[in-house]
């Protein structure tokens, strides 16, 4: 195991743990650490992706920038040689992987916002010809673009999956003013982000984001549109009803759906071509979006 698989911050008090991601609580502030972990089908596999924690930073660090003109956000800075002196000591463990926040409070979904037929959507249109409830048109295939991207809120689980809610669940949960706002927002994040990424080559098929309020006003949280939040394809080579070429965690579930693993801890072990292979897929990602070289 590598030292950025599961880094621990000794004198620093956790404020919370995910599949990927450490957060600590610094003051008024917290420090979102990220992990070479990976995680698929809900199981943190065993073995990590070198530089994913880094790759993961520095995605949300980009659109964060260029999303600011849209909506704020909570980043304070990403620079360790700003952070409090009592994250000094570990600057080289957490340079480049974490970034120093604004403390907020969590609004308590997911927003999901779907703008192709794949993944859960895919296989409910299968069923029902609907989406989270919405009814879409016939005769869509596999990876159809939708007439119109669709917002399909979901709970936020501690543990396990998020389960999909409606818009009405979400507004009798959050309030109607602020769904109206983080609908809005959401929809319009999408937008920009989906024309700016075919601009680059990429297909942004849908993505999640989470909403925080600090200060009285509602902000962009979490991460934003990285590959493990979002589901990227390769736009040279799409074709409706056919697979795609991803960027994001379809790799790995690709390769572990070949496996007979019931899917439940332990996740097995990955062999070199799928880590390297999965890595590669993080850093086409990381410089077709931004533009730079993987240092």
């Amino acid at each position: 195991m590598r030292e950025t698989d599961n880094i621990g911050l000794a004198g620093i008090k956790k404020f919370k743990s995910g599949k990927v991601r450490d957060i600590y609580d610094i003051g008024d502030k917290l420090l979102i650490l990220t992990s070479d972990r990976i995680s698929a089908f809900d199981c943190i596999m065993p073995d990590p992706i070198p530089d994913k924690g880094k790759l993961l930073t520095a995605i949300s660090l980009f659109w964060f920038d260029k999303l600011s003109c849209i909506i704020e956000n909570h980043i304070i800075t990403a620079d360790a040689g700003e952070y409090p002196d009592e994250l000094k000591k570990f600057k080289n463990l957490i340079e480049g992987r974490s970034m120093l926040v604004r403390k907020c409070s969590i609004i308590p979904v997911e927003c999901v916002v779907r703008g192709y037929l794949a993944g859960s959507g895919l296989k409910e249109y299968n069923r029902n010809q609907t989406v989270c409830g919405i009814k879409l048109p016939k005769g869509l295939k596999s990876y159809s673009k939708l007439p119109e991207p669709i917002f399909t809120p979901s709970t936020k689980a501690e543990n396990g999956h998020d389960e999909n809610i409606t818009v009405d669940e979400m507004t009798k949960l959050v309030g109607s003013e602020t769904s109206d706002f983080i609908i809005s927002k959401t929809m319009e994040i999408y937008k920009s982000a989906a024309e700016f990424s075919l601009q680059k080559g990429l297909i942004l098929a849908d993505t999640k984001f989470e909403f925080g309020i600090a200060g009285g006003k509602i902000i962009l949280c979490d991460e934003a549109l990285t590959p493990d939040s979002s589901r990227y394809w390769l736009l040279s080579n799409y074709r409706e009803g056919e697979p795609q070429e991803n960027f994001d965690k379809q790799f790995l579930r690709d390769y572990l759906e070949t496996l007979d693993w019931d899917k439940k801890p332990p996740a097995p072990s990955l062999p070199g071509r799928v880590i390297s292979g999965t890595k590669e897929k993080y850093i086409e990602a990381y410089e077709r979006l931004t533009g730079n070289k993987w240092r």
